[in-house]
């Protein structure tokens, strides 16, 4: 990912932390909730889709994962798993494809919600470097 947009990330997580407790958010611990479903090992599917090199991807179209028809046609659309649409869809899945085969509710916590989606994204995009 380029430098602007991991600095923009960098900068929306500090702002995102600065009225919380003071606690760093790891993004390595954050994944904790992901990882009974995905992986970060690139090609291993476990329930869901290996979630290396997620940050670029097009929805859908991972090779060797059978996605929902809701999630390829998401990714038909042009959509990108970049920042911002994985902060939205990580906030509620559902509310940003509605027949996705994921059963998590998302990281929407009022308090530490976005800090989390921010770091785990964060974490997500340093996998392939």
């Amino acid at each position: 990912m380029n430098k602007t947009i991991m600095m923009s990330i960098g900068a929306a997580l500090v702002l995102a932390t600065s009225a919380l407790p003071s606690f760093a958010v790891d993004g390595e611990d954050v994944f904790k909730k992901c990882r009974v479903c995905h992986s970060i090992e690139d090609g291993k599917m476990k329930v869901g889709p290996s979630l290396y090199g997620v940050v670029g991807r097009t929805p859908g179209t991972l090779t060797g994962y059978k996605y929902s028809a809701s999630m390829i046609a998401f990714g038909e659309t042009g959509a990108v798993w970049d920042a911002a649409t994985l902060n939205t869809y990580l906030t509620k899945p559902r509310d940003l494809v509605t027949k996705t085969k994921m059963i998590f509710p998302g990281l929407n916590d009022e308090v530490t919600g976005e800090a989390d989606r921010l770091a785990v994204i964060a974490y997500l995009d340093g996998l392939d470097d």
